[in-house]
């Protein structure tokens, strides 16, 4: 199915409402509606529309930018999971700092 073909199916199941914002679009406005592919295959069209929703640019867009940024972030590691335990203690003299000098003797 080409890519007018499933937007113009897509368009008759479909209710015209964004699936991330809940914008709805009608008119002019209608074409700022885009087919996303939920498992991300583009060739992956059936009839049914199951494969398909509608998101607006600006989500369609949005939805792409966190795929593409989860492929750069780093795996869970079980190492990374392990906590750092910290020695320093930053306000262990604080009161004896408070005091000042002449009320250390």
């Amino acid at each position: 199915m080409k890519k007018v073909e499933y937007r113009d199916q897509a368009l008759k199941i479909l209710p015209w409402v964004c699936a991330s914002c809940g914008r709805d679009f009608s008119g002019k406005k209608l074409r700022e509606l885009t087919v996303h592919h939920k498992d991300h295959n583009y060739k992956n069209n059936p009839p049914d529309g199951s494969n398909w929703e509608l998101l607006c640019l600006y989500c369609h867009d949005n939805e792409h930018s966190r795929s593409l940024d989860a492929e750069w972030l780093p795996t869970h590691d079980s190492d990374q999971d392990k906590k750092t335990v910290s020695t320093h203690t930053p306000f262990a003299d604080l009161m004896k700092k408070l005091r000042g000098p002449e009320q250390d003797k």
